[in-house]
């Protein structure tokens, strides 16, 4: 069995004891601490994105969608 390479590894982690974990909200993100019996810390703050995929004009007269024009397609493509 192929063994799967370990990644995103924290140095400096190993054979600390727990003490406490908690999440909380603020401000847009969410923080996940994690507090070891010897005062230290680890705290991760995640925080989510938003983009916009496309932005169009459209007619609807006749009742179907049809595209007129594409202003923004995701923030890859280009702006036509």
């Amino acid at each position: 069995m192929k063994k799967v390479k370990e990644t995103n590894q924290y140095c400096g982690l190993r054979g600390k004891v727990v003490d406490w974990v908690e999440h909380r909200f603020e401000e847009g993100l969410l923080y996940i601490h994690v507090r070891f019996v010897d005062k230290t810390e680890l705290c991760w703050r995640i925080a989510t994105g938003m983009t916009i995929e496309e932005c169009d004009l459209s007619d609807w007269k006749s009742g179907d969608f049809e595209q007129l024009r594409v202003f923004v397609r995701n923030q890859r493509g280009r702006r036509v």
